[in-house]
């Protein structure tokens, strides 16, 4: 039962980034990373308990946000859903990822809600996760060690869990930058705007005219994790982008997904819908009404 009492934790207030990792290498699993705080401050709420939570509050320069032609977009563990949706650049190159923030939840959460806390959440309905995955982010990991690049295809192990091991902190997010030919597109199915979607999809294709010559496909709500649609991508693959490759791709779906009953939707209306919102998706992103 949620309440408005949080449990009790000890917070840990670092004042930079190598304190940071001092406390994660010492502390390990006994801290949770709190930036922020948006589903974390929710779960303590509903009685999830940790020991310690790390707030990077005090950390400087971590909400960057940075975008260049040549390496593609960066930003820090504290860049806000909010200034991807004011970023010109994001709008302009990252479709996928500018319409999941658009539409994330509500304007209060935009402005505190991070696109990095999003990922590390592990929900397989996280909006930005989906138009990460799609678009082919990598995480760099920072701990008293040293450093290490953890492509989003590997990020998520199980449901909640991804592959950041407990010293460490992610620091910086990366996508590349898109080449000729990029298209990108979001799209998710909800009750209201500020629900968890029911389910969400992402689309990232490399079009050489009317033909795709690359895709990457990403789907949630219909696994334990974010998941990518390799047989859908198949079907894309190589093929002209028309009513009937949209209508094989969409029909190629129901090999990759394996949704659940759970009280935002039923497994069997998540199938029926999941070959409808990818050939949708993938319209959005070539321009096709």
């Amino acid at each position: 039962m949620s309440t408005r009492v949080l449990t009790e934790f000890d917070l840990l207030l670092p004042a930079s980034l190598e304190e940071a990792l001092d406390m994660l290498e010492r502390e390990r699993s006994a801290v949770t990373v709190l930036s922020g705080g948006t589903d974390l401050l929710v779960a303590m709420k509903a009685g999830f308990k940790t020991a310690k939570a790390m707030s990077l509050a005090h950390l400087r320069n971590l909400d960057f946000l940075a975008y260049d032609s040549g390496s593609g977009l960066r930003m820090g563990p504290r860049t806000t859903i909010a200034q991807i949706v004011d970023s010109a650049d994001v709008k302009q190159h990252y479709p996928a990822l500018w319409q999941a923030a658009k539409i994330f939840a509500t304007p209060q959460l935009r402005n505190t809600a991070t696109v990095v806390g999003n990922l590390l959440r592990g929900s397989p309905a996280g909006d930005c996760s989906a138009a990460v995955s799609a678009l082919g982010g990598t995480l760099v990991m920072a701990s008293a060690q040293g450093r290490r690049e953890v492509h989003v295809d590997n990020l998520w192990v199980s449901y909640g869990v991804t592959a950041r091991a407990d010293n460490e902190m992610a620091v910086e997010l990366r996508i590349p930058a898109p080449t000729k030919g990029t298209v990108s597109a979001f799209r998710r199915l909800t009750r209201v705007n500020e629900d968890l979607a029911k389910l969400n999809v992402a689309a990232c294709l490399q079009l050489d005219g009317s033909t795709c010559t690359g895709a990457r496909l990403a789907m949630g709500c219909v696994a334990p994790t974010m998941i990518r649609l390799p047989s859908a991508e198949a079907v894309l693959t190589g093929a002209t982008i028309n009513d009937d490759t949209l209508a094989l791709a969409a029909e190629a779906v129901q090999q990759d997904i394996s949704p659940i009953d759970d009280q935002r939707s039923t497994a069997e209306y998540r199938r029926a819908v999941a070959g409808v919102y990818l050939k949708r998706t993938v319209q959005q992103a070539c321009g096709i009404a």
